[in-house]
């Protein structure tokens, strides 16, 4: 199980991966496959500020919200390659960060002690 402490390091970094992974991988084109996961990491990152865990600065957000919003993120970045046309130009780093959100949700221990519930 993934504590809380460290799901908020993860949705950090996934957030920050998400808004470079365009420039990094070479799909900064422009179109819906570069903005979606830029746009999912920004949410990632201020959803995170503002998530009743460790590592926010304003408990606002319940964490099974949060984690019911990363999941609804993996979900569409994992299949937006095909749900919106692009899977020619690129589709690996959005299948995989897409399912890999999706893991951390289900593995992140909700009943540990210290978590912001």
């Amino acid at each position: 199980m993934i504590n809380t402490r460290v799901h908020g390091i993860i949705d950090y970094l996934t957030g920050l991966l998400l808004i470079v992974a365009p420039y990094l991988f070479g799909f900064a084109t422009g179109g819906i496959e570069q903005w979606l996961p830029q746009l999912l990491g920004a949410m990632i990152l201020v959803m995170s500020l503002l998530t009743q865990y460790e590592l926010s600065i304003a408990k606002i957000i319940p964490l099974p919200v949060h984690l019911g919003i990363d999941l609804l993120g993996g979900a569409l970045l994992a299949v937006s390659p095909w749900l919106f046309g692009f899977a020619d130009v690129i589709w690996w780093p959005h299948l995989v960060v897409g399912v890999m959100e999706i893991l951390v949700v289900l593995m992140t221990d909700r009943r540990r002690e210290g978590a912001y519930t």
